[in-house]
C-alpha cells in the first residue's frame, strides 16, 4: 500500500511539473508574439495589426518556402508537368510580372524578392503563392475557368497578397502556440520550432483554409495590385461568379475549398473595385 501511494504521488508530481513547464513555455511563446504591420495600407486601407511569434521569422519561413517550392517544381519537371504549354506559361508570367512591379506600394522589400512563377499541369482549379513570392498556377484553373487576362490577374493578385501580408507566417505562429502542449519538452529546448516549421508551412499552404479576415485582405490588396497594373478590377467579380458556377451542384474546386466565399463576396469585391477604379484608369492612360 505504501509503495502504491508513493508511485501515485510521484505520478502526480510528474504531471504537475509537466503542466507547469507547459504553462511557462506557453507564456513565453505568447510573450514572444509581437505586433507588426507587414504592409502599407494602400488605397484600400488595410491596417489590421498582426501578431507574429518570435519563433517564426520572416527569413526562416521564406527559406523553408523556397526549399518546398524547389522540391515541388523538381517533382513536376520529373513528371513532365512543369510549364508544358509555352504560350500558357508566357501569358501567366507576363501578367504576374506586371503585378510584381506594383508590390512596392504595399512593401518595398518585396520588389527584391526572388519571385518565381510556374504553371503546373493538373486538373485542379487552383493557384497559390508561398512566402517570398513563389507562385504556381494549375492548368486546370485556366482550362476550366477560361479566365480573361484581367480575371487571371485577379487570381494572381489575390494569391500574391497573401504572401505580401504574410498570412502564412501568422497562421504558422498561431499553430505553433496552439499545439504547444503536444511537444512541451522538445519545444522547451527550441528544437521543436525548427523541426515543425516545414510541416506547419505545408499544412497552412495546402490544408488549412484561410480566415475570412485574411481573405478580405487578400481581395482588397489583390484588386488594387490588378488596378495599378492596368487590369480592370471589376474582373474579380466576374471571376468569382465563374468559380461559383463551376462549383454549382458539384464539389467545389480546390481554389474555393481553401478560399471560403461568403454570399456577399461579389458585392464586397464590387465596392473594392469601384474604390480603385481611378488607379486603373490612370494606368490605362499611361499605356
Amino acid at each position: 500500500m505504501g509503495r502504491g501511494m508513493n508511485r501515485f504521488f510521484r505520478l502526480c508530481f510528474g504531471l504537475r511539473r509537466t503542466l507547469a513547464c507547459g504553462l511557462v513555455l506557453a507564456s513565453s511563446l505568447l510573450a514572444g508574439c509581437s505586433s507588426v504591420q507587414t504592409t502599407q495600407p494602400g488605397v484600400v486601407n488595410v491596417q489590421r495589426t498582426q501578431y507574429m511569434s518570435s519563433l517564426v521569422s520572416e527569413a526562416q519561413l521564406e527559406q523553408e518556402a523556397a526549399q518546398q517550392y524547389g522540391t515541388l517544381i523538381a517533382t513536376a519537371r520529373t513528371k513532365g508537368q512543369l510549364d508544358t504549354d509555352a504560350a500558357q506559361t508566357k501569358r501567366v508570367k507576363q501578367i504576374a510580372d506586371r503585378l510584381i512591379r506594383q508590390v512596392g506600394v504595399f512593401r518595398t522589400d518585396a520588389l527584391k524578392w526572388n519571385w518565381q512563377v510556374h504553371v503546373l499541369k493538373s486538373g485542379e482549379v487552383n493557384a497559390w503563392c508561398m512566402p517570398g513570392g513563389k507562385i504556381a498556377v494549375y492548368s486546370g484553373l485556366i482550362q476550366k475557368i477560361k479566365p480573361t487576362d484581367a480575371e487571371l490577374a485577379a487570381v494572381l493578385g489575390h494569391e500574391m497578397a497573401h504572401a505580401l501580408r504574410e498570412h502564412a507566417r501568422e497562421q504558422v505562429s498561431r499553430q505553433m502556440v496552439s499545439n504547444i502542449g503536444l511537444s512541451v519538452l522538445a519545444a522547451a529546448t527550441g528544437s521543436q520550432a525548427a523541426a515543425d516549421l516545414g510541416g506547419q508551412l505545408d499544412k497552412v499552404m495546402f490544408q488549412l483554409p484561410n480566415s475570412r479576415t485574411d481573405e478580405t485582405e487578400a481581395d482588397q490588396i489583390g484588386v488594387e495590385l490588378a488596378a495599378r497594373a492596368g487590369y480592370d478590377p471589376r474582373a474579380a467579380v466576374t471571376l468569382w461568379r465563374k468559380m461559383g458556377a463551376l462549383a454549382a451542384g458539384n464539389a467545389p474546386p480546390e481554389f474555393l475549398s481553401t478560399h471560403p466565399s461568403a454570399a456577399n463576396r461579389a458585392a464586397d469585391l464590387q465596392k473594392i473595385a469601384q474604390r480603385v477604379m481611378p488607379l486603373y484608369l490612370q494606368a490605362k492612360a499611361r499605356e
